[in-house]
Order: C-alpha cells, then sequence, then structure tokens
C-alpha cells in the first residue's frame, strides 16, 4: 500500500529557478527508496515537501492511509545538534515540543538512544562525540516520535568511509527491525544499491525523474553483498541511468 504519493508535482522558486517538473511518485509502505542524482535536480526539494516545509506550485501530495501514516521524521545532512545540551536533552526535543510529559519521555529517550548504541552517551555533549555518533544522535532523535515514514537528507555525505559503511549497516539493521519506509537521498551509487530496495534517478534543469529502477537483492546485506557480482551489476545500471541523467540535464 502507499504512504505517500505525488502527482505531477512542480516546483518554482520566486526567482524563477524551476526545482521540480512532472514529478509523480508513489512510495510504498515499507520500501527503502534512495533518491539518485546530479546536484539541482531537486532531491532535497522532494523531501521538503513531502515533509511540508515548502509549497508546491502545482501538482499534490496525497497520504493515502490518512494521518496514521504521516507521522515523519527527518534526518538533515548536518546533525544540527543544540551544542549547549547533552545527548540526552537533544534527543528527547520532539517529544518536548508535542508536550510529552518528562516521565513518559524518559523511558522513549533511553529506547532510542539504545537503538543508535549510544545508551551510554546520555549524558555527553555533542563537542565530545564523534561526526558518526553526533550523527546517530540525529537519527535517534528523528526516531524518537516513532515515525512511519523516515527522511534522510544525504545524511552520511559528510563522513569518512569506514564511518559511512558502519552506518550504512545499522541503518539497515534498524530498518529491518522496525519496517518504517525510508526515503533517502544520496549522490553515492554505492551507497543507493547497498541499502535501497528501489532507487529513483532524477536529471537537473529542471527536476526530473529518469528511472525508477528495482534492486532485487535480498536482505540482511553485508560485506560479501558489497563484494558480490549481483551488487556490481546493479552499481552499473544504477551508474548507466545516473550518466543518462547527467547527459539529460
Amino acid at each position: 500500500m502507499s504512504i505517500v504519493r505525488l502527482s505531477q508535482v512542480g516546483k518554482v522558486y520566486s526567482n524563477g529557478t524551476v526545482a521540480l517538473d512532472d514529478v509523480s511518485l508513489d512510495v510504498r509502505a515499507g520500501e527503502f527508496l534512495s533518491l539518485v542524482g546530479p546536484s539541482g535536480c531537486g532531491k532535497s526539494t522532494v523531501l521538503r515537501l513531502i515533509a511540508g516545509l515548502g509549497e508546491l506550485s502545482r501538482g499534490r501530495i496525497d497520504w493515502p492511509a490518512g494521518a496514521a501514516d504521516r507521522r515523519l521524521g527527518f534526518v538533515f545532512q548536518e546533525p544540527t545538534l543544540m551544542s549547549w545540551a547533552t545527548v540526552s536533552a537533544n534527543v528527547v526535543l520532539p517529544l518536548r515540543l508535542q508536550g510529552v510529559p518528562r516521565a513518559d519521555a524518559a523511558p522513549r529517550v533511553e529506547a532510542a538512544l539504545r537503538r543508535v548504541g549510544l545508551e551510554s552517551f546520555a549524558r555527553a555533549y555533542p563537542r565530545e562525540l564523534s561526526g558518526g555518533m553526533k550523527m546517530r544522535v540525529s537519527i535517534a532523535r528523528a526516531l524518537i516520535t516513532e515515525p512511519s515514514l523516515l527522511l534522510m537528507d544525504e545524511p552520511f555525505a559528510a563522513l569518512d568511509e569506514i564511518t559511512r559503511f558502519k552506518l550504512n549497516n545499522d541503518l539497515l539493521g534498524l530498518w529491518q527491525e522496525q519496517r518504517w519506509t525510508v526515503i533517502f537521498v544520496t549522490h553515492s551509487v554505492y551507497e543507493s544499491v547497498y541499502l535501497s530496495n528501489r532507487i529513483v534517478v532524477m536529471a537537473a534543469r529542471p527536476g526530473r525523474m529518469i528511472a525508477d529502477l528495482a534492486i532485487d537483492a535480498p536482505y540482511p546485506r553485508d560485506e560479501a553483498f558489497r563484494s558480490s557480482s549481483l551488487y556490481n551489476g546493479f552499481c552499473r545500471e544504477v551508474s548507466r541511468a545516473l550518466q543518462h541523467a547527467m547527459a539529460a540535464s
């Protein structure tokens, strides 16, 4: 069943830039969908429109299952943590904004930190954490509201490759455990193939969909999958679609 549906969505900014043109996308409940494309193709704009952080110029966004599936979590490229607050205080912020009593919020904070492996850092401050740990805090903060749809805008782009691989594995483990829907923006063909069961390739000027590819490989995935001929074949397929998108931009 669809969790969110974009129909002929367009977005034009006040300076005349056409960020998106005629984007139609049906996101199915429980899938891990990646958006891949060159800079300026509107990947982040798609996420922001789904999250209600911008207005459509045309088209519509529908939620077929109603309000129950509009519980959103958003992980940005930068962790955007409050430097003066502890890890626990950063994670609890969405619940505080919802008016959840402290006694009810505390066990949820503990559970969210446990999910990302940071339960022993609840009293630490962001300056005491590595880049990967800061991103784990950001993910925990997004998960604490128990979203049905998790939006992730290049969350691992600034991290070193070893940390990125580790967080890819951890994210897949969480997704398989919780089975929320994920829309993941990345510039990396390799990351998108490793994580996703579906990849949408976009072109720029204007932002539009070029290809919709199924990654028909079983989960769980591990380092053996990264070195398999199946993985390499999917990477070549997505790379060809990306080359076509760049030529069309």
